[in-house]
């Protein structure tokens, strides 16, 4: 690489830092281990290169280099890299939540009707907040996860509806909780017509965009009430790392059942999978459970972070 082409991917990863995370010039010299007014320079050099618009127009080429490596040795039909060198979680999930939005603008940009299949979580709902508005009322957004929260309330991380109204498509919901209270309730709430035909229409999804979480104290669904301490604690007994959809797996990725799957009502997702999955997580507390996603199969495309795809590889 030229010395004028390591300046100009030092100044889009400054770019990045400073218009998609959001951090400070003071953050960027730190992360960077440059001076204040080096890093001031750089924001300004990207933005006179032309790189800033809307978009960072100049791909950071060492996350480039990565994204292949992971791709290939996961055998992946894609994968996205972000720069996340020394920043914190809240600046990883909003690079994540960009370059995500860009992967989806992708697919929603065909003009052939298409059917996507929409987990649910923080990072997919920031995700939809950055996508653009496009008209395509010709695709179809299909919830593959219940829409009705633990405490019947609608859920406020209800993706599908979010990402339907920016592109004036239609949305399917399943009409039933992620977790139903007894196994009798479950098997009510599965045998509905209107659940059977939204289930089926996200399994026959042309692509189904989920994110990977993390099982510990804490993560999301013992967060949001819907596994307990017990739970958790047994569950990291079992050697389970993470989870998609509510469906855990353990190092190793290999499917981990439990008392919740008599319970659970999203849509069925399995190892080594067929269908076009595309998983969205980064950060070092998700790793464990990125890395078994893989190893196990769950998806066939991932949006990461650069310290998440340089440890996957240097494994």
């Amino acid at each position: 690489m030229s010395r004028e082409e390591k300046k100009q991917e030092l100044a889009a990863r400054a770019a990045w830092m400073y218009y998609v995370a959001g951090v400070t010039q003071q953050e960027i010299a730190r992360a960077l281990g440059l001076s204040r007014q080096v890093a001031q320079r750089l924001v300004s050099s990207a933005r006179e290169m032309g790189m800033v618009s809307v978009k960072i127009d100049h791909p950071v080429t060492h996350c480039l280099h990565l994204a292949r490596e992971v791709q290939e040795k996961f055998g992946l039909q894609l994968c996205r890299v972000v720069p996340s060198a020394n920043l914190d979680d809240g600046a990883i999930q909003q690079m994540l939540a960009v370059e995500g939005a860009a992967v989806m603008a992708q697919y929603i940009s065909e003009e052939q009707p298409q059917v996507f299949g929409i987990g649910s979580g923080k990072t997919l709902r920031s995700m939809i907040d950055v996508l653009p508005w496009v008209e395509r009322p010709q695709h179809q957004c299909v919830s593959m996860i219940g829409a009705i929260a633990r405490d019947d309330s609608g859920t406020r991380y209800d993706v599908p509806l979010k990402m339907a109204e920016k592109m004036q498509g239609k949305y399917f919901f399943i009409p039933a909780p992620l977790y139903a209270d007894t196994p009798e309730d479950k098997e009510m709430w599965i045998q509905h017509q209107v659940y059977q035909r939204v289930t089926q229409r996200a399994l026959q999804a042309d692509v189904a965009f989920v994110g990977i979480g993390e099982v510990q104290p804490g993560c999301p669904l013992h967060a949001e009430g819907f596994i307990t301490d017990a739970q958790v604690a047994a569950l990291n007994a079992r050697g389970v790392v993470g989870e998609m959809l509510g469906h855990f797996f353990n190092q190793q990725g290999e499917r981990v059942l439990g008392e919740t799957d008599e319970l659970l009502t999203s849509v069925l997702l399995e190892s080594k999978t067929q269908r076009q999955i595309i998983g969205f997580a980064g950060s070092e507390r998700k790793y464990p459970a990125i890395r078994a996603a893989l190893q196990g199969g769950w998806v066939s495309g991932l949006v990461t972070d650069e310290d998440t795809a340089l440890e996957l590889l240097r494994e």
